[in-house]
């Protein structure tokens, strides 16, 4: 995520910070290579212009001129000034309605869908039983892909009769969530272009029609200022609540998420970080700049952190782990739960890109070595998973066979495990039991 930016910011912070002061004129330079790479992340220009003149004219005040490392006072401009034109935290939905209807809107291809059904699992783990609507009557096998995509959440998905139109098939949806209980309507509507009167005069009648508590805006992430020119258009036509940036964990530039608050006036709401029916977050404007200037994301990872890792089995690893009795079985288990916090390629991203992680490219990183990992484990017996001693040649083939891996993959296995058990064995018992049993 927004590599291409975050290599040209650390690139500027690091000649800001060997120049040791900032004058105007390392200042200038600097600025003109932060406006460049803005340009080039697709940034709106309207944006970028005024940008630029704040940070120049706070990097200029007495608060860095005095500063024992102004280099790294700049830095915190460039981070809060970006933060302030991603805008406000994204806050959760105002649903007062019986039923409360959700209405999302947004061009072809954007990701409704299955911004859709991300939503309704979001809104279904905060106890409201929500339902979809399939109102997109354009595209070919729309619908089908929302019950598809409904099946995949838990939650029902009320479908177009033969013949009915969308005006129809919202009073009906509206009627049926009523007789079953369901407190939520996600409406999903027609892909359509800015330009496209007729759909649009369509899509104002079903937000008069069902007055929505939410209207939210879906953008591709990735189409950077085409995403920021409709959401303004669409707001102009709509009662927007907000925006949903899909695609997010695709977005090598930020220009979208840089560019849509300031230029639509509507906030950024949920950002769509991944390809799960759970990767739909709160947007956090402070994170994300971070993470633009390459500062990486920790709240984020403590937060995938707590939610992946069972407390009782952590502080099981802790105990063992200070009587250096780590197994393979250990390491498995590890690995599980590591797993269960999200693909590695995007833990690998909300870390800061510095010290050893500096130059690391998350692209790079093979998921699939995990589960040769896992299948070489379990190929294992009991006693030798716990005793990786015992593995004579003979055991070694007839463990790699059963793994579908090869020689390689089990020992470079089995180095990695023996490097891991030396660094536990220098580390203090006590202490190692209190940094992991707080987990």
């Amino acid at each position: 995520m927004f590599d291409g930016l975050q290599g040209k910011l650390q690139d500027v912070f690091r000649q800001l910070k060997g120049e040791g002061k900032v004058g105007e004129e390392a200042l200038a330079a600097a600025l003109r290579q932060i406006r460049l790479a803005l340009l080039e992340a697709d940034v709106h220009v309207r944006v970028v212009r005024p940008f630029i003149e704040r940070v120049r004219a706070r990097s200029l005040g007495a608060e860095v001129l005095a500063s024992l490392t102004p280099a790294q006072q700049v830095v915190k401009i460039v981070r809060d000034e970006l933060t302030a034109l991603l805008g406000e935290e994204g806050t959760e939905l105002e649903l007062r309605g019986r039923p409360a209807v959700v209405l999302l809107c947004g061009l072809q291809g954007s990701g409704k869908t299955t911004t859709a059904g991300k939503l309704a699992l979001r809104l279904a783990g905060r106890g409201r039983h929500p339902a979809l609507v399939a109102g997109d009557l354009q595209r070919a096998a729309a619908v089908e892909q929302l019950v598809q995509v409904g099946a995949a959440v838990g939650v029902p998905v009320i479908a177009p009769r033969a013949g009915e139109a969308v005006p129809a098939l919202a009073e009906r949806a509206l009627r049926e969530a009523r007789e079953a209980g369901r407190d939520t309507l996600i409406f999903d509507t027609a892909g359509r272009l800015h330009v496209d009167a007729p759909l649009m005069a369509e899509l104002k009648a079903l937000a008069v029609q069902l007055a929505p508590d939410e209207v939210l805006f879906v953008a591709d992430a990735m189409t950077g200022q085409d995403a920021v020119a409709s959401a303004e258009r669409f707001a102009a036509d709509l009662p927007l609540t907000g925006v949903i940036l899909s695609k997010l964990d695709g977005d090598s530039r930020g220009g979208a998420a840089l560019s849509i608050r300031t230029v639509a006036k509507v906030p950024i709401r949920f950002a769509g970080v991944g390809e799960r029916p759970a990767d739909l977050e709160p947007f956090h404007p402070e994170r994300l700049a971070s993470r633009m200037i390459g500062m990486g994301d920790v709240l984020s990872l403590i937060e995938r952190a707590e939610q992946g890792i069972d407390q009782g089995e952590a502080e099981r690893l802790a105990r063992k782990l200070a009587r250096q009795e780590f197994t393979l079985e250990d390491l498995r288990d590890q690995l599980r739960q590591l797993r269960r916090m999200g693909p590695l390629a995007q833990l690998l991203e909300l870390m800061p890109k510095a010290g050893p992680l500096k130059g690391l490219d998350a692209s790079q990183v093979d998921e699939k070595q995990l589960v040769r990992v896992e299948a070489l484990i379990n190929s294992m017996t009991p006693q030798e998973r716990r005793n990786p001693q015992l593995l004579n040649a003979s055991r070694k083939r007839r463990i790699t066979r059963g793994s579908g891996t090869g020689p390689q993959d089990l020992n470079r296995l089995l180095k990695q495990y023996k490097a891991m058990r030396k660094m536990f064995k220098g580390v203090r018992g006590s202490w190692l039991r209190k940094a992991l049993g707080g987990m």
